[in-house]
């Protein structure tokens, strides 16, 4: 009889694993089926063949750039600096670009922006290789491509939501996030190498190429001219102003209003703004890990990157089955483990613990940044978008303004341990304001419909 139990008791457990398998199978394979069906629109695709090759660019930049810096100035106090001034001049252009956004060809804005981000970056290029750069042209050159990032990504956000149908958003989101993740995987895992190659110079110039295939890929995600419009009910009950000024101002605070009467937009837009500034502190900190306590020079910092990549591509193909299973939890869990992670680093003490570490990390970013993208996209009407976004990003820069400072000297003066848990904290701080709306919310926001799912 014992041999008997024990051998139901395996053949139970073995069902299980089969039924488990089954599921997961299932699921994964509706999730890849979700972003297949959208890779198969034409912007979409294009769009993301130009963020992950653009991104192979910005990777290596920014991580050549930061490296390059540490080395000739020895301080984590001038790291937090360059993040700091790449974003002070978002504070004073972010209130007012957002209207833009709404207003304008999404398409055409982002053309503009990669045309003047390509241009500053090969002009630094050129000082590199004629040995007449300085370390206020590389925090100029950041300052100016910063600005383009803080618009082009609310716009590149607002343009897949508007070639996205309601029910595809969450397909959406991941298939951006596996073209940024992509792009920053390949970067991470060839900067360091490539950087002790050809230097600060060539890895510039690598950006350039990457911003011209971008380009090249914008220009053919649609033709001519299209804008939002307001729906009509909407814009007969609100007139606007005749004057040109007076209906800019006027659609400012259109967007300002609807942010302050919605709750829920406003403390998911708060999370968002959090996550963001962590992920942007974080930058002054990860250098530093690689040089002071685990040794390891470029290399080790582009292997942490490419963990760190690695974990965000992955969570690509889980994302969405996991936001939908959990709804709104799933920001606070992933932003939890995230600080979690972040409080264990600065005793790590080995690349090989640390890679793994940033990997988890990744993978939570991955799932965390997907489900408030796409609660933000499903919530706000497409023609408020751009300036929701960037009322959100202006809190995110002024947040990282001060926590880049904050953490970079503290990590300075009192060691990388309280710059961690500055960074950590915050990352609790986006979990909490996500779970402060969701004890009352239903998850029904992310649960896809027999129909959608078949």
């Amino acid at each position: 009889m014992p041999v008997h139990r024990r051998a139901v008791r395996l053949e139970r457990q073995c069902s299980r694993l089969q039924n488990g398998l089954a599921e997961l199978h299932t699921t994964t394979g509706l999730q890849l089926n979700g972003m297949r069906e959208m890779f198969q629109h034409r912007g979409m695709r294009l769009i993301f063949v130009a963020n992950l090759i653009s991104m192979i660019g910005s990777g290596m930049n920014s991580a050549a750039v930061i490296w390059y810096i540490l080395q000739a100035t020895h301080s984590e106090v001038s790291l937090a600096a360059l993040i700091a001034l790449q974003t002070l001049p978002s504070l004073v252009l972010l209130p007012f670009t957002g209207v833009l956004i709404d207003r304008e060809d999404r398409r055409h804005l982002m053309l503009w922006l990669d045309s003047a981000r390509g241009a500053i970056i090969f002009f630094v290029a050129m000082l590199v290789f004629t040995h007449h750069v300085r370390l206020w042209h590389l925090y100029a050159m950041n300052i100016l491509v910063a600005i383009g990032f803080w618009m082009f990504f609310p716009t590149v956000n607002a343009l897949i939501q508007e070639l996205t149908p309601d029910d595809k958003m969450l397909d959406s989101n991941s298939l951006l996030l596996a073209a940024l993740q992509g792009g920053w995987l390949m970067a991470g895992a060839v900067v360091g190498f490539m950087y002790n190659h050809v230097g600060l110079g060539g890895v510039l110039l690598i950006d350039c190429a990457s911003y011209a295939v971008s380009l090249a890929c914008i220009l053919q995600v649609r033709k001519g001219r299209v804008t939002v419009s307001r729906p009509i009910a909407e814009a007969t009950a609100s007139a606007s102003p005749s004057g040109a000024v007076a209906r800019y101002i006027h659609e400012l605070g259109e967007g300002y209003r609807y942010v302050r009467q919605n709750r829920r937009v406003l403390l998911i837009g708060i999370a968002w703004a959090l996550f963001v500034a962590a992920m942007m502190t974080q930058g002054v900190l990860s250098a530093p890990l690689s040089e002071r306590i685990l040794h390891s020079g470029a290399v080790g910092y582009g292997w942490l990157n490419a963990g760190w990549a690695v974990g965000a591509f992955v969570s690509v193909f889980y994302a969405s089955t996991f936001i939908r299973r959990h709804g709104a939890r799933s920001v606070t869990v992933t932003m939890s483990i995230i600080a979690l992670s972040l409080f264990l680093l600065p005793v790590s003490h080995w690349l090989a613990l640390a890679v793994p570490i940033y990997f988890m990390m990744g993978s939570s970013r991955g799932v965390g940044g997907i489900a408030l993208s796409s609660e933000m996209m499903q919530m706000v009407p497409r023609h408020f978008m751009g300036r929701v976004q960037n009322t959100f990003a202006f809190v995110a820069s002024a947040l990282q303004i001060g926590t880049s400072l904050l953490a970079g000297e503290a990590a300075h003066r009192h060691g990388l341990i309280y710059g961690f848990w500055i960074v950590g904290a915050m990352y609790l701080g986006a979990g909490l304001a996500a779970w402060w709306p969701a004890r009352h919310a239903e998850a029904k926001v992310y649960q896809r419909d027999n129909s959608a799912a078949d």
